[in-house]
């Protein structure tokens, strides 16, 4: 038995290629029946996979260590065995793109978020991300490195415009991405809450196509942070794939009626589905259950590694 085929862009018409673009709940994008094309599901996080619930509702997983602990192990091939358990508890929970890692850097230690990142030095960072990218996609699940790029404060998250000069952008707060990007071939990223020179992250054309697609030869899928992204004609100009969540979004209706106004050219919108498309062949979206019941499995050696990648993870300062 053969899987059927993902369609060709050009099988879509202009309301069925906004409407895939555009969220169309908190987790998951519009299906296309008439093309065959399921609802790609994404889930959170960094050290465990929530599924669809949130609170109580959730559905029971493995959580491993946070970031900052996994950073402290210094040990890459621990990585990547953390990397291949989120990539078999995506599967488990029927999700086709993870939401993680996280490679922003540790700027402050009352930092809202730095139990999350890995390390403030963007090159044990990188060695780190790069072996837990790859044993994820591994299970054709997407990754999603986050969040692009200089979200490194909570303070007006959504708002703050970071000034950093080129230089330190890519020296520090780059590097990290390009690593997952070209050494391990991440699938998806995930622009940033916060605006750099006056433009959010999800409108950057510099960050999304000049730096991301046509230097690091980046061909996959770019999410926006939720509710991190703002304007239509400068986000689709700028290469964000999809703006999450649904079902409101600043594509949809809003990027068909731009195409139609001529404020935006259909050939942008048809790049961002083809990367999409492209994405969604990778995890292999039609071989798999669209209606796949979520599981928790009880692991004895998962409960082991997770103890043993904490036990590496602490770190003993004595005052001489």
């Amino acid at each position: 038995m053969t899987s059927p085929k993902l369609p060709a862009v050009d099988d879509l018409t202009l309301e069925e290629k906004c409407r895939l673009l555009g969220g169309a709940s908190t987790w998951r994008t519009h299906p296309i029946e008439r093309v065959g094309i399921p609802a790609l599901k994404m889930s959170d996080g960094p050290n465990g996979v929530r599924g669809d619930g949130l609170g109580a509702r959730r559905t029971p997983g493995v959580v491993i260590p946070v970031g900052i602990a996994v950073g402290a192990t210094w040990n890459p091939s621990l990585a990547a065995e953390l990397g291949d358990l989120l990539g078999t508890e995506s599967r488990r929970k029927g999700a086709h793109v993870l939401l993680a890692p996280t490679v922003n850097l540790q700027r402050t230690p009352i930092g809202g978020r730095v139990f999350e990142c890995m390390s403030e030095d963007p090159e044990l960072t990188a060695r780190l991300a790069v072996p837990l990218v790859e044993a994820v996609q591994a299970h054709d699940v997407a990754v999603t490195v986050k969040h692009f790029v200089a979200n490194d404060t909570e303070i007006d998250r959504m708002s703050v415009d970071v000034d950093v000069e080129d230089r330190v952008l890519r020296e520090l707060y780059l590097r990290p991405f390009e690593a997952t990007v070209i050494e391990a071939d991440a699938w998806g990223i995930m622009s940033a809450y916060n605006q750099r020179g006056g433009e959010h992250c999800a409108a950057s054309r510099e960050l999304l196509t000049a730096i991301l697609r046509d230097e690091w030869g980046f061909d996959g899928f770019v999410v926006s942070d939720w509710y991190g992204s703002h304007d239509t004609v400068a986000s689709i100009r700028a290469g964000l794939t999809v703006p999450m969540p649904g079902p409101s979004t600043i594509y949809g209706e809003r990027l068909q009626a731009a195409v139609e106004a001529g404020d935006v050219e259909e050939s942008l919108v048809d790049a961002q589905v083809e990367d999409l498309l492209r994405l969604m062949a990778r995890v292999r979206i039609t071989e798999r259950d669209s209606e796949q019941a979520e599981e928790t499995v009880d692991d004895p050696a998962e409960r082991a590694l997770c103890r043993r990648a904490v036990v590496e993870g602490l770190v003993l300062c004595r005052n001489e």
